[in-house]
């Protein structure tokens, strides 16, 4: 049984006879690399010293048992024990999303509904912001058109975290926030009292470590400049500031305006063209392998409708996994771990099966 995690053994040892040699931290990059897949590996490699550990224990008991009834007594015990690290095991030896440990880029953009809509967007936004405060991560906002009553039609935030762990990273906990997210509560518009229903999409974008990573021909770039313009015609630029820029082998579209200068409107374009490029090359790779596609509950769109939230029950129901809790006063304040894990749980028992199949 899991002969096969000899070869991950072999490569951690490898790994940290690199990580000790000084000359590596000349090449960053190599680092970073290394780091990840270190500590990747450092999970797979203490629950298999675990699990022999525990193996031998029970042979030796089993050998024991027929002389010492205390040994006969540690057997049933030793193989719940068993079972449940060799679990852990098969686990952790699930092949990972390669961008699990990249941190990420999310968008959320007010749908059906208006401005009831945009106003359930910048709930989310806070959500997110919160959630990420809880776990030590940094949040930076990017770029946001706001609406009038003072939510967001359309807001992007980059989410930042610190361990080099890919079962911690930002984008293995975030990826299944991608879809439409449905509200139903009654608005703030509302005079009568009428509850409605409205959405939001959600966009998980992996971010690019360095720009070097993710080669973009120049060539392969129309950029266009235009003259920002805020809600109701506030803050008009008296200059060509608003950047545009299209990638045209993908026709990925990103247009920038927040910054008051046009190289720092690039610079966050640029940004977010790389990690939808990035992204676009996932779904391309996804879509080679079926049963890898079939196996993932994330979507890279806002087209599924993946949970709702509904205020006069204070219930939030995610229809991919079928998680429901009467919490959704606590979610909304960044308690979202128990709805994340849901969907982890259920990505990683779908990994599980198609490697049985």
């Amino acid at each position: 049984m899991f002969e096969s995690v000899q070869g991950l053994l072999d490569e951690h040892d490898a790994i940290q006879a690199q990580l000790g040699d000084p000359a590596v931290y000349a090449d960053q990059r190599l680092a970073r690399k290394l780091g990840r897949r270190s500590a990747q590996l450092n999970g797979i490699v203490e629950a298999y010293h675990k699990w022999h550990a525990i193996e031998d224990d029970l042979a030796a008991a089993k050998e024991m048992a027929a002389e010492d009834p205390e040994f006969a007594a540690e057997v049933p015990e030793l193989e719940a024990a068993l079972e449940m690290a060799a679990a852990k095991l098969r686990r952790l030896l699930i092949p990972r999303d390669p961008d699990d440990a990249r941190n990420v880029i999310l968008e959320v953009k007010g749908g059906e509904g208006g401005d009831e809509a945009a106003l359930f967007a910048g709930d989310l936004l806070r959500m997110y912001t919160r959630y990420a405060e809880s776990r030590g991560w940094k949040t930076e906002l990017i770029s946001a058109t706001e609406s009038d009553l003072g939510g967001y039609k359309d807001v992007q935030m980059a989410v930042k975290g610190s361990s080099n762990d890919p079962a911690e990273g930002v984008y293995a906990r975030l990826k299944f926030e991608g879809g439409v997210h449905r509200v139903q509560r009654v608005p703030v518009t509302e005079s009568q009292g009428r509850i409605h229903t409205s959405a939001a999409g959600v966009l998980v974008l992996p971010e690019v470590d360095e720009p070097e990573e993710l080669e973009i021909n120049q060539n392969d770039l129309k950029i266009d400049v235009y003259r920002s313009s805020g809600p109701g015609g506030q803050s008009v630029n008296t200059t060509d500031s608003a950047v545009r820029i299209t990638h045209l082998p993908t026709g990925i579209v990103v247009a920038m305006q927040n910054e008051k200068s046009q190289l720092q409107n690039r610079e966050a374009g640029m940004r977010v063209l790389r990690a939808r490029i990035l992204a676009h090359q996932q779904e391309q790779i996804d879509a080679e392998n079926s049963a890898q596609r079939k196996s993932q509950i994330r979507t890279m769109d806002r087209s599924e409708r993946i949970r709702t939230y509904n205020y006069p029950e204070n219930r939030i129901a995610d229809h991919r996994t079928g998680y429901k809790a009467y919490n959704l006063d606590q979610v909304m304040n960044g308690d979202l771990e128990p709805v994340i894990q849901s969907a982890i749980e259920m990505d990683e028992q779908a990994r599980l099966d198609a490697i049985g199949d």
